[in-house]
């Protein structure tokens, strides 16, 4: 890898970038282990593009198909609008109709992971696979910065991070590229281990183990077992960077490969210390080995220094000196709505709506409860995909508010839960959001610190724009 002196992180949504890919038309053919059925003129190319309404000039239109949609249905369509190849698992065409190329898979979904493991192999670069219950985009992003300033870094956008997601990301990559840092999500076993053999990371980290995804996998033990399909396809050269401050993963010894550490602990290879919380960053001290390095985020919380140790640990991993590592933090691009403030007709709004777990729930009303100001006020909603722990789940966050919120405001499946854990008077629950929503002039008033929290498809930044605006 050449070393470079400017910093630079690349976030993509794969649409939006017109890169030539680094590939012949009979590697593109070989990657996917497809057949050419009809032959055209034109077998130029750049991205991938699986949505006939962003087609642009010289595109590979890739088919795929849902429960409500058929891409090969629109093949022709794709062509006709630019396309000069489109890749198909079925034929819904006359072949003499079709003006440009046509490579026939057996499924385009698994072509797809098997062109962007083909083509991540031909391109050589480094790769850090993040993976965990909770904290993997903000992981991703510090990972990201923290290589910033020493190579050229790719993250992915958002959480682009499913079987379709991650090898779109991979294809949006280019010989530029030294490091790219790939989140790798889950809901059932297998899930990661078909992403790992896509992405063949050199470096895998696991940020922790949460109820995340119980409702599928019934027991912390198996969310664990599907989370080090990770490491699947390790060998000797590969390492693992865990949190040795949860339950789990500290339990963990080293297999095959070479396992790292970090957490507050003495034992860790890589721990903090000294935490102090501000408004808009967080400060800690590092201790690795015998050396101690001071650190301050752009960032709140002090479940991000645990993120952050997990970064540190990478980079130092792939030669980043601590020099280069606070120079790379100045670049950080965090995702919006991860703890976001926002100062807004008087008041201080945390917007956390990306998503919402028992962990990251908790992580948040800590930063509610030290964040400097009036009255703390928490806004939450449903937690997903908790199953059979839903209700204590949402019951259990209720009560660790407590002494973290002065006041509560819920709606949703489980707002009696809330009500019940939190159990203070100072407790609103409403029908719908769109009843919270209207009542908000009602109970805020100036000075007042508000947390906004709810899983992803809940859409509580719709509570979040009603206060800025």
């Amino acid at each position: 890898m050449q070393n470079s002196n400017i910093p630079h992180i690349i976030e993509i949504i794969n649409e939006e970038r017109v890169k030539k890919l680094e590939l012949t038309f009979k590697e593109l053919v070989k990657g996917l282990e497809g057949k050419v059925i009809v032959e055209g003129d034109n077998k130029s190319f750049n991205n991938i593009c699986t949505d006939t309404r962003k087609i642009k000039n010289n595109n590979v239109f890739l088919a795929l198909k849902g429960d409500n949609f058929n891409g090969n249905l629109y093949a022709c369509e794709a062509i006709n609008k630019g396309a000069s190849i489109a890749i198909v698992d079925e034929i819904h065409f006359n072949k003499d109709e079709i003006q440009g190329t046509v490579i026939k898979v057996k499924n385009t979904y698994i072509s797809l992971l098997k062109l962007a493991k083909f083509y991540r192999e031909k391109l050589g670069i480094k790769v850090v696979g993040i993976t965990g219950s909770t904290g993997k985009t903000s992981t991703k992003d510090l990972v990201s910065a923290l290589l910033s300033y020493k190579y050229k870094v790719f993250k992915t956008k958002g959480n682009f991070n499913n079987h379709i997601g991650l090898p779109l990301m991979i294809l949006s990559l280019d010989e530029s590229i030294e490091v790219a840092v790939l989140e790798m999500g889950m809901s059932n076993p297998g899930e990661i281990h078909a992403l790992a053999d896509c992405a063949r990371p050199d470096i895998a980290i696991i940020t922790n183990i949460g109820l995340s995804h119980i409702e599928n996998l019934k027991t912390k033990e198996n969310i664990l077992k599907a989370k080090m399909e990770i490491t699947d396809f390790f060998t000797k050269d590969n390492v693992l960077i865990v949190n040795y401050e949860d339950e789990y993963l500290e339990k963990m010894k080293e297999e095959s490969f070479k396992i790292i550490k970090t957490g507050y602990g003495g034992t860790c290879r890589f721990s903090a210390g000294n935490i102090i919380l501000e408004e808009q960053t967080t400060s800690f001290i590092l201790k690795d080995s015998n050396e101690k390095q001071e650190f301050t985020l752009p960032m709140i919380g002090t479940h991000n220094v645990l993120n952050a140790l997990l970064g540190i640990a990478a980079a130092r991993h792939l030669g980043v000196n601590y020099s280069e590592m606070k120079k790379g933090l100045k670049n950080i691009e965090a995702t919006s709505m991860r703890l976001e403030v926002i100062k807004s007709n008087d008041m201080t709004i945390i917007n956390d709506c990306y998503n919402a777990s028992p962990d990251s729930m908790k992580a948040a009303l800590d930063v509610l409860k030290n964040y400097k100001g009036g009255r703390k006020i928490a806004i939450l909603g449903t937690m997903r995909e908790l199953g059979d722990e839903s209700s204590k789940a949402h019951r259990d966050t209720g009560e660790y508010a407590q002494d973290k919120a002065d006041f509560l405001v819920t709606t949703g499946e489980f707002k009696e839960d809330y009500k019940i854990g939190f159990n203070k008077e100072q407790v609103k629950i409403y029908e719908t959001k769109k009843d919270l929503i209207g009542d908000l002039c009602n109970f805020t008033k100036k000075d007042d610190v508000i947390l906004v929290k709810a899983s992803r498809g809940i859409r509580f930044e719709e509570i979040v724009n009603k206060l800025v605006n």
